[in-house]
């Protein structure tokens, strides 16, 4: 897939996502926000109150712009950048009940998709000069699975493959149902050439048995150090993953073991949304 076919489907899923996010949360009607004079016009800023990597700008534009197009978002900030507790990210003028109304569900997303992206940022600066691609795996919440890959690479991490339909990744039971993991990569190279096949592998015996079949990437599921860096020795032709029992503490030094990538649901799956807040002035 390319970068550009990528981001077609990231932006189509955004249009998606939000409009559910607002359905979900509008109903029938935001009966709080008619409180407020409806001609009524304020101005807003939202802050981080914690330091943060930022993500998620083109999902709070997405918000204003299903919810009320008049609204004005100005932005202080851009994905991929670092913000300190209480700076300005955003600002924005328009209809008080809209930005009432939008409030919650523009937040819920920069905060979410910012807690990936700090965290990401975070595992990424640990293995900062070793060569080795921090990826993010399928853990994702279910919906806002693109949204979060992206988040991913604004904190300098890289994505594994999107879903079950671009590349493949044979594990324990495939490989079981196929007769074997030569079985297995054999058909999959037959099933869709050019498809990236990758093979998870629990042992150097079939570490070798991979290699010699042809596969593309193999995984090296939870690999001792010692026999993760005799996996890269014996490697000639094929990009080796480590996953599985990978923490903050031993990132560093099994990336310094000669792999490619480290595969990590953590970064998904575990991450912890920012704190923001939104203030108001009424004009």
């Amino acid at each position: 897939m390319t970068p550009e076919q990528l981001a077609e489907i990231i932006a189509a899923d955004r249009v998606i996502a939000v409009r559910l996010a607002l359905a979900e949360d509008i109903g029938s009607g935001d009966i709080t926000a008619q409180l407020i004079p409806a001609e009524q016009h304020s101005t807003a800023r939202v802050i981080t109150r914690e330091n943060c990597t930022v993500a998620g700008t083109d999902w709070v534009d997405e918000v204003f712009k299903q919810l009320d197009p008049s609204v004005k978002v100005t932005w202080h900030t851009k994905d991929g950048a670092k913000a300190q507790a209480n700076d300005v990210l955003f600002e924005l003028e328009g209809n008080a009940r809209s930005l009432m109304t939008g409030e919650r569900t523009a937040l819920n997303f920069l905060q979410l998709l910012s807690g990936v992206a700090t965290k990401c940022r975070e595992y990424a600066d640990l293995v900062e000069g070793t060569g080795v691609k921090l990826l993010d795996t399928r853990k994702t919440i279910p919906g806002l699975r693109t949204a979060q890959k992206y988040a991913v690479t604004c904190g300098g991490c890289y994505n594994h493959r999107i879903g079950l339909y671009d590349a493949f990744l044979i594990k324990e039971n495939h490989i079981m149902a196929c007769g074997g993991i030569e079985a297995a990569i054999k058909a999959a190279h037959e099933i869709a050439p050019g498809k990236p096949v990758e093979v998870e592998v629990e042992n150097l015996a079939e570490f070798e048995l991979a290699l010699k079949a042809g596969a593309d990437i193999i995984m090296l599921d939870e690999f001792s150090e010692e026999d993760t860096r005799a996996a890269v020795k014996l490697n000639q032709t094929a990009k080796i993953e480590a996953s599985g029992g990978v923490t903050s503490k031993n990132l560093k030094q099994l990336a310094k073991t000669g792999i490619d990538y480290i595969s990590l649901g953590t970064l998904t799956k575990h991450c912890q949304a920012i704190d923001l807040s939104m203030r108001v002035n009424h004009c």
